[in-house]
C-alpha cells in the first residue's frame, strides 16, 4: 500500500472568515482545539503572525511531549494561514528536515465560513517501509494519515464550537 501524503477535512463555522482566520493564525491558541497541539512555548510572538515568523510549537501524545520548530509560510488574512515543521525535539527542537506543512483555507459561505485544515507528511524521503513501520509505533498501528485524519476532525469541531459560542455570546 502507497502512502498518503495530504489530507484534508473541512467544516462549515458560523462566523466570518475574518474571524476564523484570527483565529487560526494565532499559533499560541492551537492547543485549545487540536487533540494534539498543545499551543506554543513562551518565545512565541502574541496575535497574528506573518510569513517568515518562527514559533516553537509543543506537542503531546498520550505521555509523550516533544516540541517542534515552525515557519509561518503563508499569511493572507481571511483567505489563508500555512505553516512548515522543519525541526523536532523532546526539550528543544534540535532534529532538523521537512517533517510537515500545515494549511488552513478560509472560503465565505451563506452561513459563515468554510474552513479547510490540509496536513501534508513532508517525510519524502523517507523509504515507504520505513516510514509505515515508523507511523504504525508512534500512533498506536495507525497509519500518520489516518491519524491525522482524526485529529482534524476533532481540531475542526472544537474551533467550530469554540467561536460560534463566542460569536453568540
Amino acid at each position: 500500500m502507497s502512502r498518503v501524503f495530504t489530507v484534508s477535512r473541512s467544516i462549515e463555522v458560523g462566523v466570518a472568515p475574518r474571524i476564523a482566520y484570527e483565529a487560526v493564525s494565532r499559533p499560541e491558541d492551537m492547543g485549545r482545539w487540536s487533540p494534539e497541539n498543545q499551543g506554543t512555548t513562551g518565545d512565541a510572538p502574541a496575535g497574528p503572525v506573518a510569513p517568515g515568523t518562527s514559533f516553537v510549537g509543543r506537542n503531546k501524545r498520550g505521555r509523550v511531549r516533544w516540541v517542534t520548530r515552525c515557519t509561518v509560510t503563508a499569511a493572507e488574512p481571511g483567505s489563508r494561514f500555512a505553516f512548515r515543521v522543519h525541526a523536532i525535539g523532546a526539550r528543544r527542537p534540535r532534529l532538523r528536515g521537512p517533517i510537515a506543512t500545515w494549511e488552513y483555507r478560509f472560503e465565505p459561505t451563506d452561513h459563515g465560513t468554510r474552513v479547510t485544515e490540509t496536513w501534508t507528511d513532508d517525510r519524502r524521503g523517507w523509504p515507504d517501509a520505513v516510514a509505515q513501520v515508523f507511523d504504525r509505533l508512534v500512533t498506536s498501528g495507525h497509519t500518520f494519515a489516518d491519524f491525522q485524519t482524526r485529529n482534524i476532525d476533532r481540531t475542526l469541531q472544537n474551533l467550530k464550537r469554540e467561536l460560534e459560542r463566542a460569536e453568540a455570546a
